[in-house]
Parts: C-alpha cells; structure tokens; sequence
C-alpha cells in the first residue's frame, strides 16, 4: 500500500504524466455522462421491460460492452462495437484482398486510408443496428415515447443521433490515445465494463447473505479465489510466449565483426489472443439477429442458442473459438516470411537449415502450441458458463471470463506499462518493478 501512494505521489510530480491522467479522466467522465443521456422523446421511466431484457442472455452482453447505455436508451447506445466489427472486417481484407495488403505497406499514407475506409465501414453499420435497435425499443416499450410523436417521425432522427454518439465515443477514444494515458478505444470499452463490476459484485455477495442454505459467506469467498485464479491465467493468456533461438552469424562490416549473439523469436502461446472469442461470439450474434430481439416468437433451437449458459451454446462457442484462433494465428503469423526474413539478416536456427526448412520448423512449433492454446481460450470463455452452475448471478458471472475478463486485464496491464514508461524515464519508481507485465502491447483492442 506504502508503495502504491509513493508511485501515485510521483505520477503527480511528472507534469506531462499528470496531464494525460487528468485529461483521460476527463473525457472518460463525458463517456459516462453520455450513457445517461436518454433518447430526445423517451420516457426513461417506461423502460422497465428493455432493462429485463437486458437483464440475461447475449443481451446482458450487448449491454455490458456499452455501460448500460443500451438499457437506458441513451445516445450511446450503441457503443463503441460497431467501430471495432468494422476493423475486424478491414483486418481480414487487409490479409485477403492485395488492394488492402498493398496499403498496410504504404506506412503512414496507407494507415491514414485504412482509417478512412474503417470510419465509412463503421458509419454503414451504425445505420444498420441504429433502426434495428429502434426497432426492438418500439416492441420493448413502445410505451415510452412521448405522445404526440409518431415512431415514424422518431426513426431518422433517432437513427442520426444513435450513429453520431457512436461516433462521439470514437473521437474520445482517439483523444485519449493522442492525449491521455493508454488505448483510447479499449479504455471506452473497459470503462463500460467495469461499471457494472460494483453493482454485480454487491448483488453476488447480499444473494449469498441472504441464501437459505448455509454457508452463504463460504460460497462467496471461494467465488473470489476463483476469480482470482481465472484473473491470473487470463495474465497468461496476454502475455505468454514460446521462445525460439535464433543464432545471428558473425559477419564482417567495414573490417568490425558484428553479430554473434544468440537471440530468439518469440511465439506467443496464444498468438490470436482474444480475437478467436470476439470473432465466435459476433456468430453467436447472429440467432439475435434472426428473430430481431423478438425472443418472445423465437424457436426452442433459437431460445437455446441466445442463453449464454446454456449447454448446445457453449459447445458450439468450443468450436467456433477453436476454429478461429487456427484460423487467425495461420493468418496473422506467416512462418515463410519470418524465414525469409532470418535469412536476408544472415539469421539461422541452431541445428535447421534456412529457408523452407526454417519455415518447416516453425509451422511446427506454432502447430504443437496452437491447439492446447485454443483450448486454453475456449476454457477461459465459457468461464461464466461454469460460474452459473455454482449459481453465481448472471451479472458477476460475467467477469468471471470471455472477453470482459480478456479486456479489463488486457487494458489494465496496458495502461500500467504506460504510466510505468513515463515514470522510468524520469528515474521514478513505478508498479511494475518485479518484471512480470513488462514486454509487448497486451492491449484488447
């Protein structure tokens, strides 16, 4: 604790570092203002039975990743996900169409068009899910709307102002990037996460006081330790790595030798990190579409497979997460170019020749670690399944795994290596001296 208020005494003396905490504070406090504002003409009081729907299912997710801005109706209801579904797709064209690959080489210019095209991609899509979101408040309660006002008239201003406040927290997000401390975006995202984290845990702790069977304080407390340990191997996840020597050759430059040391590649154990989960579970999305958030008509097929805990849900989520992290580590980790790239700096493995054989030699590895990784991940996302049947409540089960776990400690671990950078650069001591979150960017977004 001594050491937590030092580094927090010191995060104040280094003025630049005071300035960017003060500023993401501030735009975070205008994101949270702004979950709040309620639709121009709805009556907030008439929203009982949107907060119900909200209260379970893949809906309480849809509401967890926007603060509660969905079961509010308010003009951020929508969030920042149609940004990140859009730089999901601009990542696959951006490994699958040449048009896209040949702009990720251009360097600035070409990350400045990606940003564009990302922008407009989102902007399609908030005009999609904006009528479709007002669609579901009218059948939800349609009661809410302020008489005298048809739904009608309702829809396009409605819609220009839900796509406007998404793209209001987008432009936060990037001020906070720019300005502040961490990644912007996944700053929004975990900020509307962990809003729900106090609710959820209070409600979890009185449902145990108040349980008829004993042991109420008992159950509660072994629920921390489990969290605990979930919390620690979503560390894991983040940052693990396989390391693979690399013996650079001792060559002759301008009559000095150079090179010699021996140096590694560092595989990550779980190189798709939490983009196999977020791509299973915008499928999972897809039952919700089909019935249009009218549960109330959907199939028992379709009820089973909206009920995040339910069993032929998870076991097709299992799959899907399996699926897409050999799918997304095949794309993303390219064993020939690595090659390709030793070779042209005089590079080897110990013991493999370069080239194919060195390519060889890493598809390898990547494949042996790939599967026990991908089930490692599929575990941690149907943590809040498991947590049901100790009769956890849906809320706090929710931080139990999947990507509101993957994200907050992601973020977390992020921002902290951030505010440690400044910190040594100025010789101040900071949080991370042991060494353990040190490293690569271990962002969610």
């Amino acid at each position: 604790m001594k050491k937590f208020i030092e580094t927090l005494k010191n995060c104040w003396k280094v003025e630049d570092l005071r300035q960017r905490l003060l500023i993401t504070i501030l735009f975070v406090a205008i994101y949270r203002f702004g979950s709040y504002v309620v639709l121009p003409g709805i009556n907030p009081s008439q929203l009982e039975r949107l907060q119900s729907q909200t209260a379970g299912g893949l809906m309480s997710l849809l509401d967890m990743f926007s603060g509660g801005a969905f079961s509010n109706a308010s003009i951020f209801a929508l969030g920042i996900m149609p940004y990140i579904s859009a730089s999901i797709v601009i990542q696959l064209l951006a490994v699958a169409v040449p048009y896209f690959q040949k702009m990720q080489r251009e360097g600035e210019s070409g990350r400045k068009k990606i940003n564009w095209y990302t922008r407009w991609l989102t902007v399609a899509i908030l005009l999609f899910q904006a009528p479709s979101y007002l669609v579901n408040l009218k059948y939800q309660a349609s009661q809410a709307l302020a008489s005298g006002i048809s739904w009608t008239a309702f829809m396009v201003p409605a819609t220009i102002i839900l796509a406007a406040g998404s793209m209001f927290i987008l432009w936060l997000g990037e001020r906070i990037t720019d300005r502040g401390v961490g990644n912007g975006i996944s700053m929004i995202i975990m900020i509307g996460i962990i809003a729900r984290l106090p609710q959820a845990f209070f409600q979890e702790f009185s449902s145990r006081l108040t349980a008829i069977s004993g042991g109420g304080i008992v159950m509660f407390i072994a629920e921390i330790l489990i969290l605990y340990a979930v919390v620690c191997a979503a560390i894991l996840l983040t940052q693990g790595t396989r390391k693979v020597p690399v013996q650079y050759a001792k060559r002759i430059v301008n009559g000095q030798q150079m090179g010699g040391a021996r140096q590694y590649i560092p595989l990550k154990l779980f190189a798709a990190n939490v983009m196999p989960i977020i791509f299973a579970q915008a499928l999972m999305f897809i039952p919700l579409a089909i019935v249009q958030f009218n549960s109330d008509n959907a199939s028992s097929a379709l009820h089973a497979l909206m009920d995040n805990r339910s069993l032929p849900y998870n076991c097709i989520y299992v799959v899907l997460i399996i699926a897409f992290t050999y799918f997304y580590t095949a794309i993303t980790m390219n064993p020939t170019q690595m090659a390709e790239d030793m070779k042209r700096n005089n590079g080897f493995i110990p013991g493999i020749k370069p080239g194919k054989d060195t390519a060889d030699y890493i598809d390898s590895i990547m494949s042996r670690i790939t599967l026990p990784g991908s089930l490692f991940i599929a575990f941690i996302a149907i943590m809040p399944a498991l947590a049901g049947l100790l009769n956890v409540q849906q809320g706090f089960s929710q931080f139990f795994g999947g990507t509101s776990l993957l994200i907050l400690v992601g973020v977390v671990i992020d921002t902290l290596q951030q505010i440690e950078s400044h910190l040594m650069m100025r010789h101040y001591d900071g949080l991370l001296n042991s060494g353990h979150t040190r490293g690569g960017n271990v962002s969610a977004y």
